[in-house]
């Protein structure tokens, strides 16, 4: 009876450190996902960077419950897998959501961003942001975009001058 109590005390500890370090967490329901799916989805969630689990309810609510976590109880129901992430918000929103659409039984149930209980809708608004590395283009491309605008005008005034004095050399042989 002891160690079957400190394995689930451990349980908790550890999911109580993964859900407070993680930047997000999101909760699912894998119910009628075969085997040769799930180890798919999590072949992808680990290239992603992504820890996917499947958890005890009862811990899981005591280890939110040790953090603070208010709202998550109610997502707490049936079979649950939950996919941490320490790096990328948006990178387990987007493969899970694309999960859920390509399955008829998967279903995403809630997740965890920064301490916070967020609801489907708010996971499918992290799904549809852009990548980590599209919005670092974007960034890259706003501080060029003036840089080019600079370069282009200081060029036109070079460029304005070598055709006054390609006009200047042509009176001149003209005149000769």
């Amino acid at each position: 009876m002891n160690k079957q109590r400190e394995a689930k005390a451990a349980a908790v500890a550890e999911l109580k450190e993964k859900l407070g370090s993680s930047i997000v967490t999101i909760l699912a329901d894998y119910r009628g996902m075969n085997v040769q799916e799930m180890t798919q989805l999590r072949r992808k969630l680990r290239e992603a960077g992504v820890e996917f689990k499947v958890v005890k309810n009862t811990l899981t609510r005591r280890a939110a419950q040790e953090l603070g976590l208010e709202g998550l109880d109610a997502f707490l129901e049936g079979p649950t897998a939950a996919a941490f992430s320490l790096n990328d918000p948006a990178a387990p929103a987007k493969i899970l959501m694309e999960v859920m659409r390509n399955s008829k039984t998967f279903q995403i149930k809630a997740g965890v961003l920064q301490g916070r209980v967020i609801g489907q809708d708010e996971i499918k608004a992290l799904a549809d942001l852009p990548s980590r590395e599209e919005l670092l283009a974007k960034v890259v491309g706003g501080f060029q975009a003036p840089l080019a605008g600079l370069v282009n005008v200081l060029a036109g005034n070079i460029r304005n001058l070598v055709y006054v004095l390609e006009a200047v050399r042509k009176k001149k042989e003209e005149a000769a």
